[in-house]
C-alpha cells in the first residue's frame, strides 16, 4: 500500500504565563513585514527574509532570531491571503492588518514532552516552562511526530496549537466512494446503494458563539463515525465532500448582511464536517477525504 502523510492539530490551554513584551513585540516585527512586503508586492518567504532578517534583528537584539523567521512565513501567508481578496474584489482595505494575539513557534522556538505534559518556549533572555492541561483525547499525539505550532492569547488564558504528523498506509484507490453533504439542518451521506439522513437541528442553535461551536462540533464528531463507520462497511477507499467555492463566488460579492451570515455558518459547517470526518476515517488508516461535490451533485 502507499504512504501518505497525515497531519492533525492538537489544542492545549497552558497554566502558566509568558511575558506580554513578547506578543507586542512580536506584533511590532510582524506589522513591520506586512509593510515591507505589501510595499514591494513580496510574496516569497526567503526573498522577505533576506531583505529584512539583518534589519530586525539589530532592531531586536534580545529576540530570539527564529520569531523573525516565523515572522517572515506569517507576513507572506497573510499577504498572499490578502492579494486573492484584493483581486476578486472582495478586500477593501489598501493594506492587510493582522490584529489576532498569535505567535508561530518552529522547533527552535519550543519543545514539547508528553510524558511529563509540559512545553518550554523561548522567550527574550531564556526559556519558559508551561504546564500543558490535557484529556485523553491528546493521548493519541504521544504517538506522532510534531512539527509547527502556534502560541495563542484569548481572553480565558493561553492556548498552544501544535501540529502533528504521522505516516500511514492509504487504501489503494479502487472507484467505491462514500459521499457527505453538510446541510443546515442534516448531514447526509451514503453510497450508490443507499444513503443515511443525520437531523443536527443546528438552526435552532441560536446561542453565544463559543457555546454554539462546541455544540455543533459535537454534533458533526458523532456524524463523522458514522461517515468512517459507513466507508468501513461499505469497503470505499475515498470520501467525498462538497466544495462551496461557487457558493461563495455568486453571492459574497455585492451580497447582503444576510447573505453573507448564512455563507458563514455554511463555511463553518462545512469546514467542521471535512474536518471531523478526516480525523475520523484517518483513525482507521486507510480511507481519503476528498473534497469536490456532494449527494445528488
Amino acid at each position: 500500500m502507499p504512504l501518505e502523510t497525515v497531519k492533525l492539530t492538537a489544542s492545549f490551554k497552558l497554566n502558566g504565563s509568558i511575558p506580554e513584551g513578547l506578543f507586542s513585540t512580536y506584533r511590532e516585527v510582524l506589522d513591520q513585514l506586512l509593510d515591507h512586503a505589501c510595499a514591494k508586492g513580496i510574496t516569497s518567504f526567503k526573498r522577505l527574509k533576506a531583505e529584512k532578517y539583518r534589519e530586525l534583528r539589530g532592531k531586536y537584539p534580545n529576540l530570539p532570531s527564529h520569531y523573525i523567521y516565523t515572522a517572515c512565513q506569517m507576513a507572506c501567508s497573510i499577504y498572499k491571503s490578502f492579494r486573492k481578496l484584493k483581486r476578486k474584489g472582495l478586500a477593501k482595505a489598501e493594506k492587510p492588518v493582522f490584529k489576532k494575539k498569535v505567535i508561530m513557534l518552529d522547533d527552535h522556538l519550543f519543545s514539547l514532552d508528553l510524558e511529563s505534559w509540559e512545553t518550554s518556549i523561548a522567550v527574550e533572555g531564556g526559556r519558559v516552562k508551561l504546564k500543558l492541561l490535557h484529556g485523553t483525547y491528546h493521548e493519541k499525539f504521544k504517538e506522532m511526530k510534531i512539527g509547527h505550532a502556534w502560541l495563542v492569547k484569548r481572553e480565558d488564558g493561553l492556548y498552544l496549537k501544535a501540529v502533528f504528523s504521522k505516516v500511514v498506509e492509504a487504501a489503494e484507490m479502487d472507484g467505491k466512494a462514500v459521499a457527505v453533504d453538510v446541510n443546515e439542518n442534516n448531514v447526509a451521506f451514503g453510497t450508490a446503494e443507499h444513503v443515511e439522513n443525520r437531523e443536527t437541528k443546528e438552526r435552532a442553535i441560536r446561542t453565544a458563539y463559543f457555546l454554539k461551536r462546541r455544540r455543533v462540533e459535537a454534533i458533526y464528531h458523532r456524524i463523522a463515525k458514522e461517515v468512517a463507520a459507513e466507508a468501513k462497511e461499505a469497503g470505499a477507499s475515498t470520501i467525498v465532500m462538497e466544495d462551496l467555492e461557487k457558493i461563495r463566488r455568486k453571492y459574497r460579492k455585492g451580497g447582503s448582511k444576510a447573505i453573507n451570515g448564512r455563507l458563514q455558518q455554511v463555511e463553518l459547517r462545512a469546514a467542521l464536517g471535512v474536518a471531523y470526518v478526516a480525523r475520523a476515517v484517518l483513525r482507521h488508516n486507510g480511507w481519503r477525504p476528498v473534497r469536490g461535490c456532494s449527494i445528488g451533485g
